[in-house]
């Protein structure tokens, strides 16, 4: 049995501890805004926050989360899609097929709530995440521009 707190809903969940955490939520919580994509934790598809930390949920094993770290998805990002990141990417009409784009939008997030005024190298030295569609200018692009209007962004 884990105990998760999953977008500030506190859950039990009955997993096997060495599941990835990745399976947990799409699977067992239902969130399936978080995507598989690799498995290996290097396209970053599967990118959520624990604890504010942008984290490749497929090569995180639920027993590596405690009930007290917080677990925040795309879905928990914002209720709305309001959170700058994400008013951002519209704006810019960033994703072509979009499946990267959860894992990439997380990881923004989590960058711009560290650092809210990122340079070029501190968007190339965070933003790991592979888009198969090559969209990384609009990517820096709606990183800039998120951080240009962000007050206060929040990253669970």
């Amino acid at each position: 049995m884990a105990r998760l707190t999953i977008n500030g809903t506190t859950r039990d969940i009955d997993v096997d501890p060495d599941t990835p955490l990745l399976w947990v939520l799409r699977e067992q919580a239902g969130l399936t805004g978080t995507k598989y994509g690799c498995g290996i934790a290097q396209c970053g598809s599967c990118t959520v926050h624990i604890d504010g930390v942008a984290t490749r949920s497929c090569a995180t094993p639920v027993s590596a989360v405690t009930p007290e770290q917080k677990i925040v998805t795309i879905e928990g990002l914002s209720p709305d899609g309001s959170h700058p990141v994400q008013k951002a990417w519209a704006t810019l009409d960033v994703p072509q097929c979009g499946y990267c784009q959860a894992g990439m939008i997380m990881a923004a997030a989590s960058l711009i709530a560290q650092n809210p005024n990122p340079s070029d190298a501190d968007i190339d030295a965070e933003m790991t995440n592979i888009c198969r569609c090559g969209t990384y200018n609009r990517v820096r692009a709606a990183i800039k521009l998120a951080a240009s209007q962000n007050t206060t962004t929040t990253n669970g």
